[in-house]
């Protein structure tokens, strides 16, 4: 593992969004769900493309508070712009569980 400055880990800007809508994306190559999110009024609605079909349906992501990197440039999956990357962690089987916070929290508030 090589390490940062405090500096360098300042330049990621993780965000908490709210999940608005979601969609299975049969087109992708690796099963996921194509999410809208909600960062609050600064940053407004993002657009990701997430690999979570295994803990979570479409309708069970609405409403749900994710974290996510938000300046990093949007990335093309498939016919879908990405424009953040919503963050989690491999289970024991390797399949994502979404980073979230553990109280709600304001759609947009940075992480410190």
């Amino acid at each position: 593992m090589s390490e940062i400055s405090f500096d360098d880990f300042m330049k990621v800007d993780v965000r908490v969004g709210r999940i608005t809508r979601a969609e299975p994306y049969p087109e992708a190559r690796k099963p996921a769900i194509k999410l809208w999110v909600d960062f609050g009024p600064e940053l407004g609605e993002k657009k990701s493309s997430a690999q979570i079909t295994v803990h979570y349906t479409p309708d069970q992501l609405i409403g749900k508070e994710v974290l996510a990197v938000v300046n990093f440039p949007p990335r093309q999956i498939g016919k879908f712009m990405s424009e953040v990357l919503v963050l989690g962690f491999p289970d024991e089987n390797g399949a994502i569980v979404l980073a979230t916070p553990d109280k709600p929290v304001p759609a947009g508030g940075r992480l410190h």
